[in-house]
């Protein structure tokens, strides 16, 4: 009898990126954030916004479709693991980033 295992990996759509990387680009034009890096892997995809490439990230945007149907696949998480928002529509998930973002450039 053979098993065959699924190796899904999860990871960002076109689209998903497009967006992510809208909001990170007014990061970045405001000089909040310097750097990002994308992680994929099989249970979830992580876009990681830095402020300094050395730093750990300041924000991570968190892609986990097994939680689609209980608190949403997308969730977006401080350094400290404290999670600002989740849900299943990205750019409503997107806006706790904007609202924070805005805060910071007034200061």
């Amino acid at each position: 009898m053979s098993v065959k295992l699924k190796s899904e990996f999860s990871s960002f759509q076109r689209l998903e990126l497009h967006m992510i990387q809208s909001v990170y680009g007014r990061g970045v034009a405001a000089g909040i954030w310097k750097d990002y890096a994308i992680d994929i892997g099989q249970a979830v995809a992580v876009f990681s916004i830095y402020r300094n490439a050395s730093e750990v990230p300041v924000y991570q945007v968190i892609k986990d479709p097994k939680l689609r149907n209980k608190q949403g696949q997308y969730r977006v998480v401080t350094q400290t693991g404290q999670i600002l928002k989740r849900g299943d529509d990205l750019k409503q998930v997107l806006k706790s980033l904007d609202k924070f973002q805005t805060h910071l450039s007034v200061v």
